[in-house]
């Protein structure tokens, strides 16, 4: 009897990334960006393994997701990396950008399953001819959930009257000049989002113009982090609202200027399957060296009254009366980017009053 032999040749299979299944991704519609995140080795494929549009290996990987960010949506490039725009005409014009993230492996045989994520974002026509004309303090979020179906929320920053968080204020936002220095109540909240998925508020910072990236900047949140102690976090990356205030001010030497922007760059978490809370924060000051996450919401402060910059002084401190300081310290006042005092022990640290 013939013995018959079989020969079973079976490839190897290495990952370096543990393959998931990765049937729902989270599109945020920014007003200055669009940010696709998907679950980070979706079905097996690498980050270098995915493009966006086709043509772009430009994803980030982030802290359990692949970010894919479309940062430019004026008319002039709708085409970014394969996006795809199309004018609906009518009352309400929109402009609605589409795109996709896809598998471009070229190898000769394929043991992952092909992924193709397509999403879109529609927005306002009127807010690309002129981004005034659109709430920069709102996005909105989609987070197709697989079977779930498909989830729209409106993440929204907004100003509240006090630390419950119970009412906000409408905008435009006026501080009178006599009560700067005053705490002002800030919110980031995603309403219709399923609880899974929690609001992060990665970092926050003032400007004396509109523009995020304004080089003048005064940071309030770094990293999820308190920048000093006139910076408080009530809640962050616990629930669909993150709440923080901070003492307001204005910024010095800005001519006929009485206007603050602050901007807050947030996005959401998936609270199942990573660990959305930061860290222990460090107990020192910290300086500027925020990691780039989300994108980015602005709200206008204007400040309502006289405004007047103290005259130039010769060096960066200045000595006034003593004023709420105790009998052994001096009180100095700073004045960049804008005018705070310290209370200053003699011969012993500073500490800010």
């Amino acid at each position: 009897m013939a013995a018959i032999a079989a020969l079973v040749m079976l490839l190897p299979v290495t990952w370096t990334c543990a393959p998931q299944k990765a049937d729902y991704m989270v599109v945020s519609c920014f007003p200055n960006a669009i940010i696709a995140n998907v679950p980070e080795c979706p079905y097996g494929w690498e980050i270098e393994q995915l493009s966006l549009g086709g043509v772009c290996s430009s994803g980030v990987h982030g802290s359990g997701y692949y970010r894919f960010l479309i940062p430019d949506l004026t008319p002039r490039n709708h085409s970014y990396c394969g996006t795809q725009s199309e004018y609906i005409p009518g009352k309400d014009a929109k402009y609605v950008f589409y795109n996709w993230v896809v598998s471009n492996d070229t190898s000769l045989t394929l043991r992952n399953q092909p992924v193709n994520y397509t999403f879109s974002c529609v927005y306002p026509a009127s807010y690309l001819v002129n981004n005034a004309v659109f709430s920069q303090r709102v996005a909105t979020v989609y987070v197709n959930n697989g079977t779930s179906g498909t989830f729209m929320s409106q993440l929204s920053l907004g100003v509240f009257t006090n630390a419950k968080f119970l009412y906000a204020k409408e905008a435009p936002y006026v501080i009178d000049t006599s009560e700067i220095g005053s705490d002002v109540f800030i919110g980031v909240e995603a309403k219709g989002l399923s609880s899974r998925f929690k609001v992060v508020i990665a970092n926050c910072w003032a400007t004396p113009t509109p523009y995020s990236t304004d080089r003048k900047r005064w940071s309030l949140i770094i990293n999820s982090c308190p920048s000093d102690h006139t910076v408080s976090i009530f809640e962050n990356a616990k629930e669909g609202r993150s709440t923080f205030k901070f003492r307001s001010f204005r910024f010095q030497g800005q001519d006929k200027v009485s206007t603050v922007w602050l901007h807050c760059q947030v996005h959401v978490c998936d609270g199942e399957r990573l660990v959305c809370q930061a860290g222990p924060c460090p107990a020192s000051r910290l300086a500027w060296k925020a990691e780039p996450k989300g994108g980015v919401l602005t709200a206008e402060f204007s400040i309502k009254g006289a405004v007047t910059d103290p005259p130039a002084v010769d060096t960066s401190q200045e000595l006034l009366p003593p004023s709420c300081c105790s009998p052994s310290q001096t009180r100095v006042a700073f004045h960049s980017p804008f005018t705070w005092t310290e209370c200053w022990e003699s011969g012993s640290a500073r500490t800010r009053r």
